[in-house]
């Protein structure tokens, strides 16, 4: 321990830091890819050398009933309340790789910014917090204020092990807070705190008619066509305009106030610019709510896919004999994942046409949507630490994606979690070139430093 404050010491060692994360980089993490859960385990036992490093005590690499946790804990701050942090150390796959100007576990820097696989999500995020507690535990020998980490391997495959093992390990990371080193700020000059994030819950429904394809001049008007029912029965679950009508979608879904939407209505937002990028002519959607208030606050119902009958070049006069579809529903605070999916089976046993059967297949994709208030105190120490580090007041803004693990911990252990994390939407997640910039990299070290300190102060 010296007289050098925690930010100079961070500071100074920039260099240490950005080969450590080119490290951990090299490691492909793919949690998706069966092949690689050797690696996923190695990038496990590399971040749990990290935190002992780091002067982390108590570090164990959990096993799941699939890829593991790592846990570490600071326990000296008697009285104090327990700040509990959330990451991930897995990332995507890589294809396809002829996309990539370089190797994806190959990590190159150029222009102030690191390119790799897991750069931005989550590797460089997630680093930043153990090296701001190892910066405070150096120069000042303590905490001021108890920590937990809950750092996985899942998590961009949904978390799916994650519901047993966080229901059964709740004593373990019993905390008064959450604070999550996987997101996003909303540009390089603007900050922004999240308040929520949706759900998600996806079946498919395959509808069946004849034993065998048809010849659909022989039967065709004759037969119940599949495609056609399975179209119907689709059409019949959302109105022209977007609103869903699946009976009871809607009766858990907790309204907006009066002044979260006006805090939504702050984000700016370019509607010529946002249909230029993505290559419509207008936007869509449910009746009464804005752009944002739609991609962040309300929820969904979408046909991610449909198929049958013949699909190759030319023509084929077939009356198929099955139809299928996968089915997306994104969801909003008070939703639940199964009460939703139950609602949707119902529709479909009631509005199947005549003539044909319909089974629901539930597909293993779930999660529960979160929401946080926007005066939580955590919420206001980050915006507290956002505001002094980018000189503005940060934006309250919502994201329509999912963190599986933000609604498990309210969930089991009954404390929300706070989004305080620095990467940005051009960085290429879950695309080629992924990278991360250098000057974020430094900027969430110095920031989850400044929020144990402010999260503290205020308990």
């Amino acid at each position: 321990m010296g007289t050098q404050n925690w930010q100079e010491y961070l500071k100074d060692r920039q260099d240490r830091w950005i080969e450590e994360l080119s490290e951990f980089l090299t490691i492909p993490s793919i949690s998706a890819l069966p092949d690689h859960a050797g690696d996923v385990q190695e990038a496990a036992l590399w971040v749990g050398d990290r935190l002992q490093a780091a002067g982390v005590e108590n570090v164990e690499v959990l096993p799941t009933e699939g890829h593991p946790v790592v846990y570490g804990d600071w326990l000296h701050a008697p009285g104090r309340p327990t700040l509990l942090v959330y990451g991930h150390f897995d990332v995507q796959p890589v294809d396809p790789v002829d996309l990539w100007s370089h190797p994806p576990f190959e990590p190159v820097i150029r222009d102030g910014r690191i390119y790799a696989r897991g750069s931005s999500d989550d590797k460089g995020n997630m680093l930043a917090p153990i090296l701001a507690v190892q910066a405070l535990l150096e120069t000042t020998g303590t905490l001021p204020l108890n920590l937990k980490f809950l750092l996985e391997g899942q998590e961009e495959i949904g978390s799916p092990h994650l519901p047993p093992f966080m229901k059964a390990e709740a004593g373990r990371f019993a905390s008064d807070v959450a604070v999550s080193a996987d997101g996003s700020q909303w540009s390089e000059e603007e900050p922004a705190t999240w308040v929520s994030l949706r759900g998600l819950c996806g079946l498919q429904i395959n509808v069946r008619g004849p034993s065998r394809d048809l010849h659909s001049g022989l039967f065709g008007g004759a037969v119940q066509n599949p495609v056609h029912a399975l179209v119907r029965l689709l059409d019949s679950m959302r109105s022209p305009d977007g609103r869903v009508l699946v009976q009871g979608f809607y009766d858990d879904v907790r309204e907006p106030d009066d002044r979260l939407r006006s805090e939504l209505a702050r984000v700016p937002y370019q509607e010529e610019e946002l249909l230029a990028s993505i290559g419509v002519t207008e936007t869509f959607g449910e009746p009464g709510f804005s752009t944002y208030e739609r991609e962040w606050i309300r929820p969904t119902l979408e046909i991610n896919g449909i198929w049958g009958g013949f699909q190759g070049d030319g023509m084929k006069t077939v009356l198929p004999r099955q139809a299928h579809a996968k089915v997306t529903c994104r969801l909003v605070a008070n939703q639940h994942p199964d009460r939703v999916v139950r609602g949707v089976v119902r529709h479909v046993e009631e509005n199947t046409p005549a003539g044909v059967e319909a089974e629901v297949v539930v597909l293993d994709s779930s999660s529960m949507p979160y929401s946080i208030p926007i005066d939580h105190p955590g919420n206001l120490a980050a915006a507290r630490v956002l505001e002094e580090l980018y000189g503005r007041r940060p934006y309250v803004v919502g994201s329509g994606g999912s963190i599986a693990t933000c609604g498990l911990i309210l969930e089991h252990l009954g404390i929300h979690t706070v989004n305080l994390s620095f990467g940005l939407d051009d960085e290429c997640a879950h695309s080629p070139d992924e990278f991360f910039r250098l000057a974020s990299f430094e900027r969430a070290q110095i920031a989850h430093g400044r929020f144990i300190e402010v999260l503290a102060a205020g308990s």
